[in-house]
């Protein structure tokens, strides 16, 4: 049987709590404001323009941990990785590995489920130049602990570039679990099995436009990061 978030549970006072954060005064008067003008592709759509929650299943054993919503993505649609050129790549890939119900993501209302994946990101609002400064990524981190600490089944993290990569790594600094980020080195389909009690972490490029469409990461690429975790989760 399907297990859901419904709002009254952990992960979903959790998400209400992401949704309703006001703590990056920059980040939300940068969504409000795409939101306000959108782009003319999208004028029909009433976009999100709010922190994006993060998306999938409860019990999952592989959390993916991106960077942040794109402005005119997941910060129209409401959903991670929904409704741009990232998505695109990466609902597809899961698809293909058997860890998303459809290829296609368009909007929090298409029918898409996770399979055994659980969605967040470094931080939950999209900001300028797809770059969050430093200290919105320490504000966002309570977050991201939080979720650790409510996804019980998690036997891999997959991380969506290098501050996701670092942003990881840095939540389990402050939790006490590793001394510093000194020694682990980001690069694509790198492995590092940090502690007995800490779930296998995968990096990966970002599956990003600038990325793709440069070869930098293609679609192969990413099916065997995903069929790598895929196998270890269930190991």
């Amino acid at each position: 049987m399907k297990i859901g978030i419904t709002l009254d549970s952990p992960l979903g006072i959790l998400q209400n709590d992401i949704i309703n954060c006001h703590q990056c005064p920059r980040l939300r008067e940068h969504c409000a404001a795409i939101a306000n003008t959108k782009r003319r592709a999208y004028r029909d759509w009433e976009y999100w323009g709010r922190p994006v929650p993060a998306f999938g299943d409860p019990l999952a054993r592989i959390l993916i941990v991106g960077l942040a919503p794109g402005a005119h993505g997941s910060n129209r649609t409401g959903r991670m990785f929904t409704g741009d050129r990232s998505g695109d790549i990466l609902y597809r890939v899961m698809h293909r590995v058997g860890l998303a119900s459809q290829p296609v993501s368009q909007s929090r209302g298409d029918g898409m489920e996770l399979h055994d994946v659980y969605i967040t990101a470094v931080a939950h609002c999209a900001p300028p130049g797809n770059k969050p400064e430093p200290q919105e990524i320490r504000n966002c981190r309570p977050f991201l602990t939080r979720e650790l600490e409510l996804l019980p089944n998690v036997k891999v993290v997959v991380a969506l570039g290098k501050i996701a990569f670092d942003g990881y790594l840095d939540t389990l600094k402050a939790q006490g679990r590793i001394a510093s980020r000194a020694g682990f080195l980001f690069g694509h389909n790198r492995r590092y099995k940090i502690a007995p009690d800490c779930p296998l972490l995968i990096a990966s490029y970002h599956p990003s436009q600038q990325n793709t469409s440069t070869g930098k990461l293609t679609e192969s690429m990413l099916m065997t990061v995903f069929r790598s975790a895929r196998k270890a989760a269930e190991a």
